[in-house]
């Protein structure tokens, strides 16, 4: 089936950037989030490693960000402003 969107031209730029970010085309994309729409309501969901390679390609389209040091995720780190005693 062939569908014709008119999109706002800020909408269009949204949805290739996002698409882009996926490494997909704008068509792709658009397909891929149809069929996610309409999955759950069929009762079919995707695998678990349909899960886990989307959840990979999602996470692909963020920056590196820097680990964080064991002292920052320590209790200390967080209770360090209050009274030992």
């Amino acid at each position: 089936m062939t569908v014709t969107l008119h999109l706002k031209p800020e909408v269009e730029a949204g949805l290739l950037e996002r698409a882009r970010a996926r490494g997909k085309t704008l068509e792709e994309y658009l397909v891929s989030m149809v069929e996610g729409a309409i999955t759950p309501a069929t009762g079919q969901g995707p695998t678990p490693l349909q899960r886990a390679a989307a959840f990979e390609t999602w996470s692909a389209g963020h920056r590196p960000t820097p680990s964080l040091s064991d002292y920052a995720v320590s209790r200390e780190s967080i209770y360090e402003d209050r009274d030992a005693g």
